[in-house]
């Protein structure tokens, strides 16, 4: 509790040659974990790999501090990492009512990367107060 208000947190570590890996391997990959403009920000980077590996770890991330978790029901387009270069979350659809249902407020992500490594941290405050 900080002055008050509940925060729930997240956070992810994934290997960039995980993704990049998964990127070569799997064609649906990009299309099934990132939306239209995810991609076209990441392939437009001159190491893609590193952009998908820390947008991918962000949607984890924020799954896990909305308490959504990653299972088989969690839909990866459903959390859009947007702006630069001080990354923003928008959620959609089942994510999205979820987090309503919480009473969850804003959603503050940061991201970053080393040359094998991309993490993120996501913080959900408490936006019951809103209602």
């Amino acid at each position: 509790m900080a002055g008050g208000t509940a925060l729930k947190v997240g956070v992810d570590l994934i290997e960039i040659e995980r993704i990049r890996r998964a990127l070569e391997r799997y064609p649906g990959f990009k299309e099934r974990c990132f939306t239209e403009a995810e991609r076209a920000y990441c392939d437009s980077r001159k190491n893609p790999a590193q952009s998908y590996a820390g947008r991918f770890a962000g949607k984890e991330a924020v799954g896990k501090a909305l308490g959504f978790g990653v299972a088989r029901a969690f839909a990866w387009r459903d959390v859009e990492i947007v702006g630069r270069p001080k990354p923003g979350v928008q959620l959609h659809g089942r994510l999205a009512a979820w987090a309503e249902r919480l009473g969850a407020g804003e959603i503050d992500l940061s991201m970053t990367h080393s040359r094998e490594l991309a993490s993120a941290v996501a913080v959900v405050a408490d936006g019951s107060h809103l209602r």
